[in-house]
């Protein structure tokens, strides 16, 4: 989960010695002007397929392909990579015996279902 959800253009409000330079999921302007960053995709794609009560299975830090793992209440796994790199990478998934080859283009993600 992202520390702020919402910040003004300054990023505040934040913790005293905390992250003055990082961004909320939404930048809330004067008036009525909103700005959806990064993290607010990201929220958005996660939560489309990791639904309440799902718990974290496992998460590893591969180079260049972080990733994490769910169960979800249904007994389906999610796994979510980001390619961190800058050219195209392939991995493997190994799960109940079974293995996936896929490749991921330069700073996309990938959401598995199974």
């Amino acid at each position: 989960m992202e520390w702020n959800l919402a910040a003004d253009p300054q990023q505040n409000p934040h913790t005293p010695g905390g992250c003055t330079e990082c961004l909320g999921a939404v930048t809330l302007a004067p008036g009525d002007a909103v700005t959806r960053n990064p993290a607010y995709y990201i929220t958005a794609h996660a939560s489309k397929f990791v639904r309440p009560g799902s718990v974290r299975i496992a998460s590893t830090l591969p180079a260049g392909l972080p990733n994490v793992a769910f169960k979800t209440p249904a007994g389906r796994t999610v796994l979510v990579v980001l390619n961190e790199g800058a050219g195209p990478q392939a991995f493997a998934v190994r799960s109940q015996g079974r293995v996936l080859a896929a490749t991921l283009a330069a700073g996309a993600v990938g959401t598995y279902v199974w």
